[in-house]
């Protein structure tokens, strides 16, 4: 796991290479603004490679935040990681190392019949009830959730991650009731505590994809004062005191994708509301966890590559943004957001890798100029 220690070294080392304000408060001390995702790219050996190649420049080259998934690239995505950390110079107590659980992962490939997959590898073998799944592929049951993070540290080949996410917790409202859902995600948190407690996880959060975004009445919305509200219960049930570890909000963020920071959906309760904050006046969700003290992380920071291109970015926002090319200027954007911690790119492209490192270099907008863009 990182340590405070290890992670201010990190920063000591790499920081004077970096613009203002690279290097910020995450997990037990800091992490690059730039962290480098797992997502996208085939289940093949070609990419285990290049994706290792990759993490390894990172690293090397101030970007210690690696973020991925149990399902990611079916399964290869967390051990490649596992690897790149071991094979890198770089100190494991030196990287804020972020994995998911939610959706069932396949093992190394995408088999021909995926349903037949899911019935023989997680129902028959008990790892996942029937009952429990969504859409033939979500879970988010305190026993699974137990069996994923287990996975997750056996294929990362570590002894914990820092930040373990429920991933789009908001696929189960598809066939149950929002407030069974926040009763789930208190289960959930319930186990996550445990595991914390004993060392597994330095701390939890939920990684979104909708429901921090969309509208209040939406069918995909959660309020993000509940969902802490249910941590802070688990907190208080598991012990030893009454804190908690949901520390960090994982959600897309870009020119393209901005509801974070202009939709005002979510309520900051009182701590004397009775009704969590029903009657609030409305702020963005980026306001919400700012004043609750929660890191941001953003998603698909640069469109998945669809903001790389010239003209991607609207002429007026490109003009306000620091970078040399449209990669570094959309990256820059999502790092400028008042509240975000780190935005992640999802590369096994090591030119790639160097120009998302660079974005760094350039001071991101201050919030007043930041707030001037959607004036």
């Amino acid at each position: 796991m990182s340590t405070s220690d290890a992670l201010w070294a990190y920063r000591d080392r790499f920081g004077d290479a970096f613009g203002r304000t690279y290097f910020r408060r995450f997990g037990p001390g800091v992490a690059s603004s730039v962290g480098i995702g797992t997502y996208l790219g085939e289940p093949t050996g070609a990419v285990d490679d290049a994706s290792r190649e990759a993490i390894g420049l990172a690293l090397r080259s101030g970007v210690n935040h690696v973020d991925t998934a149990v399902n990611y690239r079916c399964g290869r995505a967390e051990r490649v990681v596992g690897e790149a950390i071991e094979a890198s110079p770089i100190d494991r107590d030196a990287v804020v190392v972020a994995t998911k659980g939610g959706f069932l992962p396949f093992d190394g490939e995408r088999p021909d019949d995926p349903a037949a997959y899911v019935r023989d590898r997680f129902l028959a073998e008990g790892i996942v009830d029937a009952a429990d799944l969504v859409n033939g592929a979500h879970a988010i049951a305190p026993d699974y959730l137990e069996w994923s993070l287990d996975r997750s540290l056996d294929r990362l080949d570590l002894d914990a991650v820092d930040c373990f996410y429920l991933h789009n917790p908001e696929t189960q409202l598809a066939e149950r009731s929002r407030e069974a859902v926040y009763d789930q995600l208190e289960a959930a948190f319930e186990a996550l505590e445990r595991r914390r407690v004993a060392g597994d996880i330095g701390a939890y959060g939920v990684a979104t994809w909708d429901a921090f975004r969309v509208p209040e009445g939406d069918e995909r919305y959660l309020s993000l004062a509940t969902v802490l509200s249910r941590a802070e219960a688990a907190g208080e049930a598991v012990g030893p005191d009454d804190d908690h570890g949901f520390e960090a909000v994982q959600l897309p963020f870009n020119v393209a994708m901005a509801d974070a920071f202009t939709r005002r959906n979510q309520r900051l309760p009182e701590p004397s509301d009775a009704d969590g904050g029903a009657n609030a006046d409305p702020v963005s969700t980026l306001e919400f966890a700012h004043e609750a003290g929660l890191s941001v992380v953003t998603s698909a920071s640069i469109g998945q590559g669809e903001l790389a291109s010239e003209g991607a970015i609207p002429a007026d926002v490109d003009a306000t943004l620091a970078g040399e090319t449209p990669a570094q200027r959309a990256l820059n954007f999502a790092r400028s957001a008042p509240g975000v911690t780190s935005s992640l790119v999802g590369t096994s492209d090591q030119d790639h890798v160097r120009e998302n490192v660079a974005s760094g270099t350039f001071d991101p907008l201050g919030a007043s100029a930041f707030d001037a863009v959607f004036e």
